[in-house]
């Protein structure tokens, strides 16, 4: 195996590219020879993580390495890895496709290439590469989505036959046209030069853990990418098409499900109890030492605003959503306005049920729940508010606003922390 690190050469190829630079610093790479190319996918542990075969890339141009990069960044931007699949195909992963549902994927797999290699380039990527007006796909136009390019693929095949011959009963003429209609010659989905590997898209259909991975994934990859186009604003987007970047900020502005970000950051505040245990194999020294059993719990301070400002409504949709979480983690509710009502704080187990309960209706204070929540041993800290007080200070665990929609989009004061609204 070649000694080619991608690591030591990403800060190198991604000087020019200031968006996907930002991007690529927040993505895991793992050399590996499993995979004869290069491929991203989201690991166990709800990280997206980019496999790459040092051969492969030990053979490439600087130039066609940053296209391989910018090529795979752009597939988990756009989503291709995390379910932006034909509602056709959906469920039939792993292995439970049928014939015609995996000739179905080719051409999806082939299709989100097409919509993204075009803002590439060919001579910026490996050879033989799908690209629209090139080679097989000559009648395609650039800068569409990867829906349209399936839809357009689909229809090739059916114009074709089954026969591999054009539509019109004209067979091709070997030269690799694109065949079907407006195309001198035959398109073959299995001659379409993909480099990269797609296996692993979508897997958070196997089981609950992988949905689970799946889900806090695409937590992080909307503020990789919301970081990253952050930083692109001020230090230029390099090579990143304005239709593009449109659909990037689009993206990322777009309203997100408050209940998923919930349990994403309760998710990811979970810490891990490790013990031994025989019952376990050593992944490392099987038989010889035990192996360990991870526990992941997450303890949750939820500090609920007592004054009037905050609605009725609002409570019971939070405390409806605590009650589905409590399953996943241990959440001590910590009711405050200027002060926190200590006699009123309580512990919300898993299996049990809390009516909304409103024990004060003075003012707000952020920095009463705070320094309850910095003495004692939480995860994170979850503030349920209005918005309208003084900023507090500094938390010690990760923290979290939920508010209304209009108190979300005018806080009293500015904050890195993430600010979600929840609809009443």
């Amino acid at each position: 195996m070649s000694d080619f690190n991608l690591n030591d050469h990403c800060f190198r190829l991604m000087q020019a590219q200031p968006f996907f630079a930002a991007l690529s610093r927040r993505i895991q790479k793992e050399a590996s020879t499993a995979i004869p190319t290069a491929g991203v996918r989201v690991n166990e542990d709800g990280y997206f993580e980019m496999i790459y075969n040092p051969d492969f890339f030990a053979g490439l141009s600087d130039e066609q390495r940053t296209g391989v990069l910018i090529h795979e960044f752009y597939h988990l931007v756009f989503e291709h890895v995390t379910g932006r699949l034909p509602d056709e195909l959906a469920g039939a992963m792993h292995g439970k496709a049928t014939p015609e549902q995996q000739k179905k994927f080719k051409l999806w797999n082939i299709a989100a290439d097409l919509s993204i290699n075009y803002h590439i380039g060919a001579d910026n990527l490996p050879e033989k590469c799908c690209i629209p007006g090139g080679p097989m796909f000559e009648d395609m136009p650039g800068d569409m989505t990867a829906e349209w390019y399936y839809d357009k693929l689909i229809q090739k095949v059916e114009e074709q036959g089954e026969d591999g011959e054009s539509g019109d009963g004209e067979s091709g003429d070997g030269s690799g046209g694109s065949g079907g209609s407006g195309g001198p010659g035959t398109f073959d989905p299995d001659a379409a030069g993909q480099f990269d590997s797609h296996d692993d898209w979508n897997q958070g259909q196997a089981n609950e853990a992988a949905s689970e991975a799946l889900d806090i994934a695409k937590e992080r990859l909307k503020e990789a990418v919301k970081e990253a186009a952050q930083e692109a604003a001020t230090k230029g987007w390099g090579t990143v098409s304005a239709s593009c970047r449109k659909d990037i900020l689009e993206r990322i502005t777009s309203k997100v499900d408050w209940r998923k970000v919930m349990r994403y950051f309760v998710k990811t505040s979970q810490r891990a109890s490790k013990r031994s245990t025989p019952k376990r194999l050593n992944r490392r020294y099987a038989y010889v030492h035990p192996g360990r059993k991870v526990n992941r719990t997450a303890n949750i301070a939820v500090s609920i605003d007592q004054s009037g400002s905050v609605s009725d409504s609002m409570l019971a949709a939070f405390y409806g959503e605590l009650n589905k979480l409590a399953d996943i983690a241990t959440f001590t509710v910590v009711p405050f306005d200027t002060q926190v009502a200590e006699s009123k704080v309580f512990e919300w187990k898993k299996g049990q049920t809390h009516p909304q309960k409103r024990y004060m209706y003075g003012g707000t204070c952020f920095n009463a729940p705070t320094e309850y929540v910095n003495k004692g041993k939480f995860d994170g800290h979850i503030i349920l508010t209005d918005m309208e007080a003084p900023k507090p200070k500094a938390s010690k665990c990760q923290r979290m606003w939920m508010t209304t929609t209009r108190c979300a989009n005018r806080p009293y004061f500015q904050t890195n922390e993430r600010i979600v609204a929840i609809d009443e």
